[in-house]
């Protein structure tokens, strides 16, 4: 089965193929999204910084591969128990406005670490406790950002805009960790920590320069209780096909192949014996091929099941080649390798929901798949974290790469019952 888009007005067939022409749509066509756009790059370096600063903060005061997998428990521990709800409580809720107030929300936590970690006074349970805040933001700040998305750009640009949107969060994976290995070594993680929190001024005045009238209006419906807006959510969900198998094998995935953030710093301290350096260094070529795969995904301008397939099993191959890597020029080539295939998957699976859902329920489907990918966090992070504690990192990519693996065999003999076409278009 393919989903498509038409090419922008003016493009001919040839052309709305090229880099530039269907690369960039998005933002050449939409205002409010260009700045949503340049917000979120600026947002996002910051985030990456404060990510990096975060597990190489826990990593030195416990010198413990399970408390960094803790940090991650702590940081989307609240998203497993509530994010359910996000996205129902968010569809009846203004998006722009609930992204302002969870970017100042987001702000605050990356102050309080700043203000700890520059006087010396940090502990360990703090940080798990900022962490815990952060997740409890992002229940009501994922589902926004997902469904905001659509009301920006529309239905036949949204799968250009999930891949730029893409594209924003692994070119700051390169700049952010790279930068923030350099910041650590030289200063210290305090540093971090201040720039992130000033970096959310750029994404709230990006959505307060927003030209309102020009947002796309969504189809609404009358207000449900959360719950059973939520129940409403999981029904669409799982009697629609599209939908049902491609979150069912996002969810596996995210559990046990996503999981970069514990494991990257453990393959930089312990599997090399390196330093902060080479931990930003191993970030930022992970984020490199995933910037790439993101623009791929991009130029293609559609979503498909055979390149969300071979895409998801090109990832696990990555991870599980990746496995048995001992030196830096190894690990940076293959984790160059698998950040391509892990946007084109990620973007892919994302543009295949959100296609397959009628705008009422944009929020709670959207929701669905931030839940999947945040929410399994904490899970996936004990579990790598209790690898990588049994057998090293070589054991967790082991198991990572052939989770991946399997999930898109069986999602490829599971296509061929699906649809022909998504239901319930908006």
């Amino acid at each position: 089965m393919r989903i498509g888009v038409r090419a922008p007005a003016g493009a001919s067939g040839k052309t709305g193929a090229t880099f530039g022409g269907r690369t960039f749509a998005s933002l050449r066509l939409h205002r409010n999204y260009r700045l949503y756009f340049w917000g979120q790059f600026l947002s996002q370096t910051g985030t990456w910084l404060q990510s990096a600063a975060m597990a190489w903060l826990v990593l030195q005061l416990t010198h413990s591969a399970f408390a960094v997998g803790m940090l991650a428990f702590w940081q989307f521990g609240p998203y497993a128990v509530f994010g359910l709800f996000g996205g129902a409580i968010t569809d009846r809720l203004d998006q722009r406005t609930t992204l302002i107030a969870t970017q100042v929300a987001l702000a605050i936590c990356s102050a309080g670490m700043a203000a700890l970690t520059l006087a010396h006074v940090v502990l360990l349970w703090e940080a798990y406790a900022i962490a815990a805040a952060r997740g409890l933001t992002l229940v009501l700040n994922n589902p926004s950002r997902q469904a905001f998305i659509v009301q920006m750009v529309g239905r036949e640009e949204l799968p250009n805009a999930i891949a730029l949107n893409s594209s924003v969060a692994n070119a700051t994976r390169i700049i952010g960790p790279g930068i923030g290995g350099i910041l650590i070594a030289a200063f210290g993680v305090g540093v971090c920590f201040s720039l992130d929190a000033v970096s959310y001024v750029a994404v709230v005045v990006a959505l307060l320069l927003m030209r309102v009238e020009e947002l796309l209006p969504i189809e609404r419906r009358e207000k449900r209780s959360v719950l059973r807006g939520t129940v409403e959510g999981l029904r669409y969900a799982q009697r629609t096909p599209t939908v049902r198998l491609a979150l069912t094998i996002f969810a596996f995935i995210a559990i046990m192949s996503i999981n970069f953030s514990v494991l990257l710093p453990l393959v930089a301290s312990e599997t090399l014996g390196a330093g902060a350096q080479v931990y930003g260094l191993l970030t930022a070529c992970f984020g490199a091929g995933a910037l790439a795969g993101a623009l791929l995904s991009a130029t293609v301008g559609r979503a498909t099941w055979r390149i969300l397939l071979i895409s998801a099993a090109g990832f696990g191959l990555g991870e599980f080649l990746l496995a048995p890597q001992r030196t830096i020029a190894g690990a940076i080539l293959l984790l160059l390798a698998t950040g391509i295939c892990y946007t084109l998957y990620t973007s892919n699976t994302n543009a295949l929901v959100q296609l397959a859902t009628p705008g009422y329920l944009q929020g709670r489907v959207a929701g669905l798949y931030s839940y999947l990918f945040a929410g399994s966090s904490p899970f996936g992070a004990l579990i790598a974290g209790g690898l990588a504690e049994r057998g090293g990192t070589q054991l967790a990519f082991f198991v990572a790469g052939a989770t991946a693996l399997i999930c898109a065999a069986s999602g490829y003999a599971a296509r061929r019952h699906l649809p022909a076409s998504p239901s319930s278009p908006l």
